[in-house]
């Protein structure tokens, strides 16, 4: 099959994860540098040998750099928006933590506001539909995310579709956050969660007790049949990225991987590229090496796609638009 023909939707995307490489190389030129493809390749894509997340955590160093300016966050999100409708793409949502893009003098309300416009620039030219997820960082205080969700809350429909948090799971455990996200729940603003990418099971359970709709990654409670039950009754969306978690070593091979038993337990299931140029993959790649594992029928294929629907955080104007797409 040829799955850039396939309708898909995205919820699981890292905006300075998918960085336009004529972008990057237009930065560094600006700052006197100019390098080859091959050389961009080797600072934006993770290494064949990468041994942990932070050894992929570095390859964001660069995007971090570059995305400082309300022109170059417009373009960024554009560009991904666009590599997404190029391959089939009906609806995207895209994160990113806007505290790391305020280096420069930017505010909250800039940063929003320029990604905000690239994905309206996407839309108007390819028809992808399109939201932000803010992203809150673990290792950051109370206050500092705080700020962000209040941030998140007031473009809430203009642009903003969610919140979410990332970070290091291992040393900051879901149970850090309770008053975090009861204000998120108070703020009455959808959220999904990092939880159970490379960290405890239980962490997916307590973003499940915190409320969230969706768990990104959540691979950590395969095998815990009660958290798992949890997550299907409770009807909550995994945000699954199998290269990424490959690339990352939270699991050794894709033959592991949990998709088919979270199908069959009833979980409603997402397939996303976390970081397409990081990883060096698409979507379509990513449900090719799925496929090539797991066989999806034309069912599952449905029934995946409009669980996504059914997850997102999109209207329910744009979700009943996008279910008649398949």
């Amino acid at each position: 099959m040829d799955f850039t023909k396939l309708p898909k939707v995205e919820l699981h995307c890292h905006l300075d994860g998918g960085m336009d490489m004529d972008l990057v190389a237009e930065y560094l030129e600006s700052k006197g540098e100019k390098v080859s493809r091959e050389e961009l390749t080797g600072r934006l894509v993770v290494p064949a040998n990468c041994t942990s997340l932070a050894d992929y955590l570095k390859c964001f160093d660069l995007p971090c750099q570059v995305l400082q300016t309300k022109e170059n966050l417009r373009r960024q999100a554009y560009c991904l928006a666009k590599a997404d409708a190029l391959e089939g793409v009906t609806y995207l949502e895209t994160r990113f933590a806007p505290n790391f893009h305020k280096n420069e003098g930017l505010n909250l309300d800039e940063i929003l506001d320029a990604v905000a416009l690239g994905l309206e620039d996407a839309k108007k030219e390819f028809g992808i539909e399109s939201g932000i997820l803010v992203c809150a960082m673990r290792h950051m205080s109370l206050e500092d995310n705080l700020a962000v969700l209040k941030a998140a809350r007031e473009h809430l429909g203009s642009g903003v579709v969610g919140f979410d948090i990332a970070g290091d799971e291992a040393a900051f455990p879901m149970e850090m956050f309770t008053d975090l996200f009861h204000e998120a729940k108070r703020l009455e603003i959808p959220y999904t969660i990092h939880a159970g990418e490379c960290g405890r099971a239980e962490n997916v359970r307590g973003a499940i007790e915190l409320g969230t709709r969706r768990v990104g990654h959540g691979i950590a409670m395969d095998g815990h049949a009660d958290i798992m039950k949890m997550c299907a009754d409770k009807h909550v969306g995994v945000e699954m990225c199998p290269t990424s978690n490959l690339q990352t070593h939270a699991l050794e091979s894709l033959n592991d991987y949990p998709i088919r038993r979270y199908l069959d337990a009833g979980i409603p299931v997402s397939i996303n590229t976390d970081n397409r140029t990081v990883s060096g993959i698409s979507l379509s790649h990513e449900y090719q090496v799925l496929d090539d594992i797991f066989h999806f029928t034309d069912e599952d294929l449905r029934r995946i796609y409009r669980d996504s629907v059914d997850v997102a955080f999109a209207s329910d104007d744009v979700k009943e638009a996008l279910l008649r797409k398949f």
